[in-house]
């Protein structure tokens, strides 16, 4: 008989951390990122779904997973919580530029600063990004499954993506 897994919904500017026998789930990235942690010798893993790069971008700080800038650090210290203390790795998907004919020329839109951002909080918690599905056009949704540490990503645009 299959496991029952549990999904757990990551809302935007939210994160989560968890164990096998869960499923993370967050829907409808577009410029935002999802941020994935996992620790497969610990079998912990984690998913944000960051909105803006930088808690200065915003009057509302009061969500540590709406900035890239402290997503990682907190879900890194519930993760630690959770026994998970070495061997981390990252994957990154979202940051699409949607709405690109609406910017001022030379603007660098929200999804490209969104991922910069990702990958800059990953490099300074010392985490290697092991895979990416980031930029373009479309919007996604992510299923990150903690039992094998699998992402599946889903888009209209682009079907279904595995990391």
């Amino acid at each position: 008989m299959t496991p029952l897994i549990t999904d757990i919904r990551v809302s935007i500017a939210d994160f989560a951390v968890a164990r096998a026998g869960t499923r993370l789930v967050t829907i409808g990235l577009g410029s935002c990122v999802a941020i994935v942690l996992y620790a497969r010798q610990y079998g912990a893993g984690g998913l944000a779904h960051i909105m803006l790069p930088h808690a200065a971008l915003s009057q509302h700080t009061e969500s540590p997973g709406k900035f890239a800038s402290t997503a990682v650090p907190h879900m890194l210290l519930q993760l630690r919580a959770l026994g998970a203390v070495d061997g981390f790795e990252a994957r990154l998907v979202g940051g699409s530029s949607m709405f690109t004919q609406l910017l001022p020329n030379g603007s660098v839109p929200l999804g490209t600063r969104n991922v910069l951002a990702a990958r800059s909080a990953c490099a300074a918690a010392g985490i290697p990004i092991v895979a990416e599905d980031t930029g373009g056009g479309h919007g996604r949704s992510v299923f990150f499954d903690l039992d094998d540490g699998s992402i599946t990503v889903r888009s209209v645009a682009a079907g279904v993506v595995e990391l």
